[in-house]
């Protein structure tokens, strides 16, 4: 019958000590955390979207250059645009 009685006061504590916890922890937030800065907030140029004359303007001196010899990296940090877009011209 000790043996009995020293399980349930353990089982107790435990209990006691994850109530503890439970009560510390805090809550969790709903939704999605807020991001703090956007990115063209951080650098401080904005996003260009070109379309229709001025984009197929834009394609073709980026061919013409690359036919010259200019180097893709150079296009794009010039451009503000990435790789993977001159390549795929």
């Amino acid at each position: 019958m000790a043996t009995y009685a020293q399980q349930m006061n353990r089982l107790k504590r435990i209990i006691a000590i994850a109530g503890k916890l439970i009560a510390e922890t805090p809550k969790p937030k709903m939704g999605r955390p807020a991001k703090t800065t956007r990115p063209a907030e951080s650098t401080g140029k904005t996003r260009v979207r070109r379309t229709g004359k001025e984009l197929i303007a834009f394609r073709r001196m980026l061919k013409a250059e690359r036919s010259k010899g200019v180097s893709a990296a150079s296009l794009a940090k010039k451009h503000s645009i990435s790789l993977a877009y001159i390549y795929q011209l």
